[in-house]
């Protein structure tokens, strides 16, 4: 997943110049950018890799500062979160970036805050991880 969200943020950022630096406070970014899709009025349809992106880009995050490790989801997982793929924490729980970026779309509002997500998220690396 890391190339691939590599290329969509140098995709993204090189026609906007936003700050999607893998850090913590570049999630309140994320959440502003679903809102202003939000906002657009879009179908989730036609933002499906639009939204993906923004998911693995989340998932990025976990990778580089909670110390999680992207993993394919098995059948059950699959089942349960609707998506194909997570990361999975230091102390083995298993969360679902993809899934809480289209939580945010369609519900919006605080508390689906990908930046709160963070910050609240247990299971984290107690030290941030590069």
């Amino acid at each position: 997943m890391r190339p691939y969200t590599m290329a969509f943020v140098a995709r993204v950022t090189s026609r906007n110049r936003l700050p999607l630096d893998y850090s913590v406070a570049s999630l309140r970014v994320v959440d502003f950018l679903i809102d202003g899709l939000r906002k657009g009025g879009a179908e989730r349809e036609r933002l499906r890799e639009t939204l993906f992106g923004l998911g693995a880009y989340v998932g990025e995050v976990l990778v580089r500062r909670a110390g999680a490790v992207w993993v394919d989801f098995d059948a059950e997982q699959r089942a349960y979160f609707g998506q194909p793929l997570g990361v999975r924490m230091p102390d083995g729980r298993v969360w679902n970036p993809l899934g809480k970026v289209h939580n945010r779309f369609d519900s919006g509002g605080p508390e689906e805050s990908l930046q709160t997500f963070y910050l609240t998220l247990h299971g984290r690396a107690r030290r941030a991880v590069a």
